[in-house]
């Protein structure tokens, strides 16, 4: 009963105690994670980009391709009214888009198609080897799918999101279908 009683009184105290109170994000905090540290690709204007070069901005980056029909453009969408609500605070926000198909998603197509959604939105590319190189250090899951059709085949990918702070560290993964209302709230909580 005694040790009953401490563990209620300790848990009362930290309660109400707003030093103890951790944040509470809706999207898996993943703070402090040993992957997803670097990486180097060109953007839609053809500028060799490093997640170093939006230090000062928290980062959203979602791994995707422009013929997707379904989850990439849905999750574009979600991002653009992420940034609406997230009002004045949208500009200490980048969104990066990073290509899982290099073949068909070249500097043209990315540049039309990322700044669609938001003109602050910057689409990433490499090449084969460099985009292996990214989705390994991100831990993404892609694999080309043969399909009927003009493209000839669709990208099966992960469909998540990772979100950096503005010193660059790795805080948060946001499973697909998260609200945009949710997604702008832990947003908030890391800026």
């Amino acid at each position: 009963m005694r040790y009953f009683l401490t563990v209620l009184l300790i848990s009362v105290l930290t309660a109400c105690n707003p030093a103890f109170e951790e944040n509470k994000f809706v999207a898996t905090d993943i703070t402090g994670a040993d992957f997803a540290q670097t990486l180097s690709l060109t953007d839609h204007t053809g500028k060799p980009r490093s997640l170093v070069d939006f230090k000062g901005k928290a980062v959203v980056l979602f791994f995707g391709y422009t013929h997707c029909p379904d989850v990439c453009p849905t999750t574009m969408i979600d991002l653009k009214q992420t940034m609406k609500l997230l009002g004045t605070h949208a500009d200490e926000l980048q969104v990066l888009f990073v290509t899982l198909d290099p073949a068909r998603d070249t500097q043209a197509v990315l540049a039309q198609f990322v700044p669609s959604f938001d003109e602050r939105f910057i689409g990433l590319r490499g090449n084969e080897q460099e985009t292996a190189v990214a989705t390994e250090s991100f831990k993404i899951y892609a694999k080309k799918v043969e399909a009927q059709g003009k493209g000839g085949y669709t990208v099966d990918h992960s469909a998540g999101m990772y979100v950096f702070d503005k010193a660059g560290k790795i805080r948060l993964y946001i499973d697909y279908g998260q609200k945009p209302a949710d997604i702008a709230n832990d947003i908030k909580q890391i800026l």
